[in-house]
């Protein structure tokens, strides 16, 4: 069977050919009557448009570069804040009929194969995940005059629209916790200090300690169990009298669990811990871990409603969503 076409469907629907077209690229100068018998016409005739075609038209692609800037090893690792925010935003977009093309970025060569991607015309907006340090993307998309947002603050002084949780007072939430329920030497586990979110998380712990005059005790993480674990170890090595940890987030608080599991210490009757994000696994540590929740699925979406909203010519003003203290078990 030969495939139905733009005339025939006009045909059917007793337009001419300009009105059906019209109606197939979603311009709202047809009449009602009008556009319903031509969408009659087209489920009647099982009429599916060609993209390229269509494209033309429109000048939109509706295809969105999702480009998260770690390898892929990272992307597709144990870690739920990835596969979370992906699925949430190829929701949102799936919802308006666009579509996610996923593309990994960690490395010059994959940085400069994703701008002649982009730069090419394939997607209609770029959306940017976990950005390190002076990563040249922000800069570089920037400049190539398509829309791009960020989950999460730009660490790089561009301007770009972003979304992100509120992760200095997430933090100062949960170690006040902990100088709240009498503990006296509270440490941490920082995140990369090349993300913001590590960054900012650091500033939290910093801000109460300062306040509540008690010394900070720093180790650096990557955000992954295992960094947790080397990290727990070494701050029981500086100071074995600590008697709780503020954690950057959950994957590194799992690991810290198992350090001070191993080193003999009982949670929280000998060290507290306290971490960031509430992940699903958070319920299930032993014990049960005291969190900040982070929204990341609601994250992801608004920066999906975010990008949708410059498409239209709309506002570009920062969002910025609540953490919320989640008592448990171990802290």
């Amino acid at each position: 069977m030969r495939r139905p076409t733009l005339e025939a469907v006009a045909a059917r629907a007793g337009v001419s050919r300009a009105t059906a077209s019209r109606v197939v690229n979603g311009q709202t100068t047809v009449a009602p009557h009008i556009r319903d018998a031509v969408l009659r016409a087209i489920d009647e005739l099982g009429y599916v448009p060609n993209s390229a075609a269509r494209s033309l038209v429109t000048q939109r692609t509706d295809s969105v570069a999702l480009v998260v800037s770690e390898p892929g090893t990272r992307v597709f690792s144990e870690d739920p804040m990835f596969s979370t925010a992906i699925r949430s935003a190829s929701m949102e977009l799936e919802a308006v009929n666009k579509q996610v093309v996923l593309m990994m970025a960690s490395s010059p060569k994959s940085h400069a194969r994703v701008e002649r991607y982009i730069s090419g015309g394939h997607v209609d907006g770029v959306m940017l995940i976990s950005m390190h340090g002076a990563d040249p993307l922000p800069s570089a998309l920037s400049r190539l005059r398509v829309p791009v947002v960020s989950y999460g603050r730009p660490a790089v002084p561009v301007e770009i629209p972003y979304v992100d949780n509120d992760n200095i007072g997430g933090a100062e939430a949960g170690v006040r916790h902990l100088v709240e329920t009498g503990r006296r030497r509270i440490a941490t586990i920082a995140g990369p200090q090349d993300m913001i979110g590590g960054q900012d998380r650091l500033t939290g712990y910093r801000n109460v300690l300062r306040d509540s005059d008690h010394r900070s005790i720093v180790a650096v993480g990557d955000f992954t169990r295992e960094s947790g674990a080397v990290a727990m170890r070494q701050l029981l090595r500086d100071d074995p009298e600590l008697d709780a940890v503020f954690v950057a987030n959950d994957l590194m608080a799992v690991g810290a669990l198992q350090s001070l599991r191993q080193a003999g210490r009982r949670v929280p009757d000998d060290v507290a811990v306290v971490g960031f994000d509430d992940i699903e696994a958070a319920k299930y540590t032993e014990p049960p871990l005291t969190t900040l929740r982070h929204p990341v699925a609601e994250q992801a979406a608004a920066m999906v409603r975010l990008l949708l909203n410059l498409f239209e010519g709309g506002a570009s003003e920062p969002v910025i969503l609540p953490t919320e203290l989640v008592i448990r078990e171990s802290a």
